[in-house]
């Protein structure tokens, strides 16, 4: 097991305030379930779902500008991380204990599965995913309170729970701001998406050549799959968004579960200790899966929304609309007016019983 990998620099301020911190909860089930619910918004399962609604459901282009956003922070930041090789705070401080590591079914002190520390990935997340939000919804004053609340919350987590320093943590929220700038600017002002995505998966290729950690090639499976995804979407699929509340969430459901299944389900082939093991092989492997899983949720699975409910398009709605008012209209159309017997001329009378 490698213990000793890495590099040990820190501040002792931080050491201290975060070993405080750490003290509060340590020991306390129920203080460490909440704290470690709030670490939750910066987690793989959140980021699913808040993307999955946003694509599947409420807003296609707002789900894909969101998306890009997080998919290179989840690719740069462990390209970082495995520059700085920094140790994690419970690996040369006995007196921090982590509370909730970052894969509960490794060794606390495999590198490889618990990876580096600095910067702390799930800040990063936490200041793209709902730093986005309301830099796609401008002026909406309830986002731009979670935009700093939520990573903050997040960020304090990471610190109480011992798996991060202090420093890890301001610096991920400074490279999640960074991120989200640079990205949305280019998303607004780059008009070929598919070629912004080829220069990012270029800009992004180079951690194969020394990144010993499984978070950078999960990323990066998964950037990739979204941006097979994105063409063969728009060119065969062209799904529409719904507003029905039960088809929401059956979208939503229905693809997490497709995600837990195929992430299992790609498992099968290879025994437990391939998988875990830190070898170029098996991080080739770890990226093909998850870009496949990407490429089916992103691409494939919104071929199922017929089956499971498509909102009528809107010259369907436009010609039964049309249809209903022509009913309509001949339904309210009045008889020709006859003449009483009584009102026809005695003349008119005459002729009419003659001619009969």
């Amino acid at each position: 097991m490698e213990v000793f990998q890495g590099n040990s620099f820190f501040f002792e301020w931080e050491v201290a305030a975060q070993a405080w911190l750490n003290g509060l909860i340590d020991g306390n089930s129920v203080l460490i379930a909440i704290v470690s619910f709030f670490t939750m918004f910066g987690e793989e399962l959140i980021l699913i779902a808040v993307l999955g609604f946003l694509y599947w459901c409420y807003d296609k282009k707002f789900g894909k500008f969101v998306g890009t956003n997080i998919l290179v922070g989840l690719v740069v930041t462990p390209m970082l991380k495995n520059i700085a090789f920094r140790r994690r705070p419970y690996f040369d401080h006995e007196h921090i204990k982590i509370l909730k590591p970052v894969d509960a079914s490794a060794d606390i002190y495999d590198i490889s599965a618990q990876g580096y520390s600095f910067p702390s990935g799930h800040s990063t997340n936490a200041a793209i995913l709902y730093g986005s939000l309301p830099m796609y919804k401008k002026g909406n004053k309830v986002l731009l309170t979670l935009a700093f609340v939520i990573p903050f919350l997040v960020g304090l987590s990471r610190v109480m729970l011992g798996a991060h320093y202090i420093t890890d943590v301001l610096c991920g929220w400074a490279l999640g701001a960074a991120i989200m700038f640079l990205m949305s600017y280019l998303q607004t002002h780059v008009k070929n998406e598919d070629i912004l995505h080829l220069i990012i998966a270029i800009v992004c290729l180079p951690g194969f050549f020394y990144c010993q950690t499984t978070d950078y090639y999960s990323g990066y499976g998964m950037m990739i799959g979204y941006f097979l995804a994105c063409p063969f979407e728009r060119k065969f699929v062209k799904f529409k968004e719904t507003r029905s509340i039960v088809r929401i969430i059956l979208r939503v459901v229905g693809g997490g579960a497709i995600y837990f299944g195929l992430n299992t389900l790609l498992k099968l082939p290879f025994s437990s200790e391939f998988l875990s093991e830190a070898s170029m092989a098996s991080f080739i492997v770890r990226a093909l899966r998850y870009c496949i899983i990407v490429f089916i949720l992103i691409g494939v699975y919104p071929l199922l929304f017929d089956r499971i409910g498509k909102p009528k398009a809107p010259e369907a709605v436009k010609a039964e609309d049309e249809t209903v008012e022509t009913v309509e209209a001949k339904d309210e159309e009045t008889p020709e007016e006859t003449t009483p017997a009584d009102e026809i001329p005695e003349g008119n009378k005459a002729e009419k019983q003659a001619q009969a």
